[in-house]
């Protein structure tokens, strides 16, 4: 009856499994088609532009905002699905155009000057916003409180004249114009304050000339008139847009990329499936199925705030699979340990949960806040990886905590694997041998290790510098998509005929050449290098162009996404655990660092903007790495007494021993989508797979070899050394009082 009980009660978890897994792998498909790619995945034209004022005066954020109002309008008349545009660093709009077949056209309407003009109903001219005062524009109130706009005339005489004139026509009636065409716009009564793409935005009626400010009233939802102000005031603002960079991405590069990068990421997931099932058994099922539930809520979150998913996007999923994964992970060991000590099976899973939660939320906090410094300092493509790693963090703690722990505890609490803790989690009973090893006494050989790579890295540097790409040093990446082999030599010619200055060349395969020049293209040596080699070679070619002031911008903003995340970093670890756990996580996180760039100098391998995301994304898996360490050796502080070194030296050892088979399976699940992308993925993000795949392993050495021995040498110095017994202040007798007359 026992068994017929047991049998039945593993019914429900292995149900809740089945519906996970089959709506998770049924939505994921038809999710993904949904969302919105960026051009490194579909194509199109992206433009960086510096707002600033023809005046000479300050550029406040209002004037942006009006600019930036005005160049969405603009982009609705080119028919472009879902174009993003956004706002960076105070006064740079930067532009996306999915799809857009004509760049200079595209070129051409955003960036000449909004045009604000009054005409009357047969088109002809009236007044310019010169009569207005700059920026006056704001939401007023018609007589009836309904909502208006309010406009500030400065040029009083000139208005009175023209709104006298207009008084005394048959209709009327003053037309507000954005941008007039005059060979395509005409006004249609009843047209303007409509969703047409007329750039007609008003129409009032004037009964007599006035030279007051005037209010434009009509049918206005409060949002009609707040977007009319917008547009109006970009008409009359004294900005002007200068475009300090722009990428031209040819609608097969981008299928191409998100083909290749998405079949790497299936790959590697399959991969991490078939090791977690082979590691771990029935739990590496739950695992497994969980990381598919993790994969479709990551991107259906991303779906929902409306992100735009990009080759870094993608890479940050994929990493974020290998850390979501390693909560799992940690928890297993957890429970394996608490086996090995004897526990029963449901008390070793009971420990196990509870021992591994803080080590789990400790390392997606540090990573979180990684993710958020590079969100706030990051831009464009970075952001977007930013934005999905930040993302991928919070899903890892509801899927791989919370869900998790729920579904293990349902098998659990069946009891049909009380005695079968192989077929629930890999676990065989086996003699206990006491291996010992000295992390602690070898330390010397760990840290002259990677201060031969550092100083050979250094070496480079002080000889070659960096291999720095255009987003550092200024200049214009060209990628040439051939449809048959070509001679690079002849490349080589062809960019020396085009009056260019080569800085790289590097052939890709048979028919992909990408090259970097010093030149910062003009518009119009865009369009002739395309044609160029459109019409000698038929090819495909994608440009982007980097100006000086972008390559500042982003040299300080890495500068200040390392200096605040270790920051953060600092006061997160001292307020958890302690000061000098803190300063060795540190100290192993500049040397992951470190050791990444000593080898791209190395190798000279191209530094861009996405090698600073990979620097910072190993940042955060390198200290979750290292924190799974500190808590351990943390837990066995708390039950040892520790008087000596020789103590404090066991603690680490034994904890590095606890941990190392734990550290090495994560940094293999991690491995697993990282080498697919490197071998299967897009060329556009091979260096920042490169750089992940250095760093990974660079982190776990770290953490296991250098951050612990490094912790051991700053507690040495605290622990209280048996001091010297005080001098026992010589006790005075007593001095007998004299009392007159008594003693006296």
């Amino acid at each position: 009856m026992k068994k017929s009980k047991k049998n039945r009660k593993i019914i429900s978890p292995i149900f809740w499994l089945v519906v996970i897994l089959s709506i998770s792998l049924f939505l994921i498909p038809k999710l993904f088609k949904n969302l919105k790619f960026g051009l490194d995945l579909q194509g199109g034209f992206e433009v960086l532009y510096s707002v600033s004022s023809i005046d000479g005066s300050e550029v406040t954020s209002d004037m942006v905002t009006s600019t930036y109002k005005t160049m969405l309008k603009r982009i609705d008349s080119l028919g472009v699905s879902e174009p993003v545009i956004t706002v960076e660093g105070g006064n740079k709009i930067r532009v996306q155009l999915a799809g857009v077949t004509n760049p200079d056209d595209a070129r051409v309407l955003l960036s000449s000057a909004a045009n604000l003009t009054f005409r009357d109903t047969s088109n002809n001219l009236l007044m310019n916003s010169d009569v207005l005062v700059s920026g006056g524009a704001r939401i007023g109130q018609d007589s009836y409180g309904n909502p208006a706009v309010s406009l500030q005339v400065k040029d009083k005489d000139k208005f009175f004249e023209v709104t006298k004139k207009i008084s005394k026509t048959e209709d009327k009636t003053i037309v507000i114009w954005l941008d007039f065409d005059e060979g395509e716009d005409t006004y249609v009564a009843g047209g303007c304050g409509s969703d047409s793409l007329s750039g007609c935005l008003s129409a009032a009626t004037v009964s007599q000339g006035f030279a007051s400010d005037v209010i434009i009233q009509g049918n206005f939802t409060y949002e009609e008139v707040e977007n009319l102000v917008a547009l109006i005031n970009s008409g009359s603002l004294p900005t002007k847009l200068d475009e300090i960079s722009s990428k031209t991405v040819g609608a097969s590069f981008g299928e191409g990329s998100l083909d290749k990068t998405v079949k790497a990421g299936i790959i590697g997931v399959l991969l991490i499936i078939v090791y977690m099932i082979s590691l771990y058994k029935l739990s590496g099922v739950i695992s497994s199925v969980l990381l598919i539930l993790y994969t479709f809520l990551t991107f259906a979150t991303f779906w929902i705030v409306g992100g735009v998913l990009t080759l870094p996007g993608i890479a940050a999923v994929i990493i974020g699979i290998g850390m979501a994964v390693d909560s799992n992970v940690i928890n297993f060991s957890r429970i394996k340990d608490e086996l090995e000590n004897g526990k029963t099976f449901k008390n070793a899973c009971r420990l196990g949960n509870k021992e591994s939660l803080s080590s789990i939320i400790d390392g997606n906090i540090t990573t979180l806040l990684v993710a958020i410094i590079l969100f706030l300092f990051g831009e464009s493509s970075i952001k977007g990886f930013a934005t999905m790693l930040i993302i991928s963090t919070i899903v890892t703690l509801v899927v791989m905590v919370l869900i998790s722990r729920v579904l293990l505890n349902k098998f659990i609490n069946t009891g049909l694997f009380d005695e079968r803790k192989y077929l629930f989690i890999g676990y065989k009973e086996k003699a206990k041998k006491e291996k010992k090893f000295n992390f602690v006494g070898k330390a010397k050989y760990f840290i002259s290790f990677s201060v031969i790579i550092i100083v050979l890295g250094v070496i480079s540097l002080f000889m070659h510098g960096l291999n720095l790409g255009i987003d550092f040093r200024g200049g214009s990446s060209i990628d040439l998509r051939f449809n048959e082999k070509v001679d690079v030599s002849k490349i080589k010619e062809d960019i020396s005929t085009l009056g260019l200055n080569l800085y790289s060349i590097e052939q890709i395969d048979d028919k992909n050449i990408s090259i970097v020049v010093d030149n910062q293209l003009t518009q119009e040596q865009v369009l002739n290098t395309q044609n160029y080699f459109s019409s000698n070679y038929n090819a495909n070619t994608e440009i982007g162009v980097v100006s000086n002031v972008v390559k500042k911008e982003l040299i300080k903003n890495a500068l200040y996404s390392l200096l605040f995340a270790c920051i953060g970093i600092i006061i997160y670890m001292s307020l958890r655990f302690k000061f000098t756990y803190a300063i060795s996580g540190l100290v192993a996180l500049f040397h992951d660092v470190f050791i990444i760039i000593a080898i791209f100098s190395l190798i000279r391998f191209e530094v861009s903007t996405i090698f600073i995301a990979a620097i910072l994304s190993i940042i955060g898996y390198s200290i979750n790495d290292t924190i799974v360490i500190f808590d351990r050796i943390r837990g066995n502080m708390k039950n040892s007494i520790v008087k000596t070194k020789d103590d404090l030296k066991q603690i680490v050892n034994l904890s590095l021993k606890q941990t190392i088979t734990r550290s090495i399976i994560t940094t293999i699940t991690t491995l697993f989508p990282v080498i697919a992308l490197i071998f299967i993925g897009s060329h556009e993000i091979f260096n920042f797979n490169v750089a992940l795949l250095i760093g990974l392993i660079a982190g776990s050495y770290s953490s296991l070899f250098i951050a612990s021995q490094l912790w051991y040498a700053l507690e040495s110095k605290d622990l209280k050394k048996e001091k010297k017994a005080p001098k026992k202040k010589t006790k005075k007798e007593p001095e007998e009082l004299l009392v007159k007359g008594v003693n006296s």
